[in-house]
């Protein structure tokens, strides 16, 4: 079977932006990323291990090529320092390893941030397209191909009926959790193709570069969550990271995550400093309409207007919520909807819900505190506790 993994530069683009600001910042940290399955798969993952395994032992041979450096070169945010490294680095098989517990598969990687964090992306989607290979017949992927064709319909019908102050505009956010990596080239293929008004561009770095789109992201939870680790006032740690990436990036990639510790905490810190330095939010738990509520009030009462700002959705969109968020919210602020499983794994098998997460940093342990039930992770309840006294976040 051809491997997986085609190409260093299929990561998502917030893997590369963080990677170069914690090399800038914290370059020495020592960290922690465990996988989790988080629903019944059709049948047991263990039975991926050595499948796994020689996919991990690719990847840790490879390399960037000289035209995907210089892609990456010509993105005005990444510093040639960062880049140079890129073209030295090469994963370590040492940092992670795989195993089974009973039914489950454990994946577990640790060492250097700057050298295990980027395997995080990759063991997902490999995950993922090692277990529907299982699955695939040919009738998935016709069926795929009329649940894709049926959600183009609806776009160019419902969209052009809406008469909004901002216009529509989503993204593709399927990578780690894609069919195939075949079908995500279709799929953003035939969106780039069909929605050319309303399809803005990918994730996915590899598919950026390939069809000439834009790549989208900035900063995802373990970013903000290694800061718990970095011997500020724990109370302050979003606060010293979002002014780690202001300094970084002076300007660019300018939407902030909010959810690390609950949107009410991340409120009472992004103070009229940062709401004015940066973009927008982006949304990944909780109810997005309460969210989405909350910001624009808290615009309003910092006296900016909304309408230069950017709300981005990406908690589990489909395309029907995605509509109802932007007749919601579009006559008042700038949108945006990144769309992942429903376009990347909409095929008729029902995807996998995995995940692979930071819990430790520097020794200590790191946590996020979702606003939805079942997405807090944390392996020490002592320190999880902590975290909701300090930031009153509720159970």
């Amino acid at each position: 079977m051809k491997p997986v993994v085609r190409s260093l530069l299929e990561n998502d683009l917030y893997k590369f932006t963080m990677w170069q600001a914690l090399l800038h910042s914290h370059p020495n940290t020592q960290c922690e990323y465990a996988f989790v399955c988080r629903n019944t798969p059709a049948y047991p993952l263990a039975e991926l291990k050595d499948d796994l395994e020689r996919e991990l032992d690719h990847l840790c041979k490879m390399r960037f090529a000289d035209d995907e450096l210089a892609y990456l070169r010509q993105l005005r945010y990444l510093k040639s320092d960062f880049v140079d490294f890129l073209t030295i680095f090469r994963f370590q098989r040492k940092f992670i390893e795989v195993g089974i517990d009973g039914e489950k598969l454990t994946v577990v990687a640790t060492g250097p941030q700057v050298h295990v964090m980027g395997f995080e992306i990759f063991v997902l989607y490999i995950v993922n397209e090692l277990y529907f290979r299982r699955l695939a017949t040919a009738e998935v992927i016709i069926e795929g191909r009329r649940r894709l064709k049926e959600k183009i319909g609806v776009l160019q019908r419902d969209v052009q009926q809406q008469t909004r102050k901002h216009p529509f505009e989503f993204f593709d956010f399927g990578l780690r959790r894609r069919f195939s990596g075949e079908w995500q080239d279709e799929v953003v293929a035939t969106l780039l193709r069909e929605l050319p008004s309303y399809f803005k561009g990918t994730s996915n770095v590899y598919l950026a570069k390939k069809y000439g789109l834009i790549p989208i992201g900035t900063m995802a939870h373990e970013y903000l969550q290694s800061y718990q680790s970095f011997g500020v006032r724990l109370r302050d740690f979003q606060k010293a990271a979002l002014e780690d990436w202001v300094q970084e990036y002076r300007g660019d990639l300018g939407i902030a995550l909010t959810d690390v510790v609950g949107m009410d905490a991340f409120l009472a810190d992004f103070d009229l400093y940062f709401a004015k330095l940066f973009d927008g939010l982006r949304h990944d738990s909780g109810d997005p309409i309460v969210w989405g509520e909350k910001a624009l009030e808290h615009y309003a009462k910092l006296r900016i207007d909304s309408n230069t700002k950017r709300l981005v959705f990406s908690d589990g969109l489909d395309i029907a919520t995605a509509l109802q968020l932007y007749r919601h919210f579009a006559d008042r602020v700038m949108t945006g909807f990144g769309i992942g499983t429903h376009l990347s794994n909409d095929v008729g098998i029902t995807p996998l819900n995995i995940v692979m997460k930071i819990v430790s940093c520097n020794g200590q342990p790191v946590a996020k505190l979702s606003d939805a039930r079942g997405k807090t992770l944390c392996q020490d309840h002592t320190f999880l506790a902590y975290l909701r006294q300090v930031f009153q976040h509720p159970e």
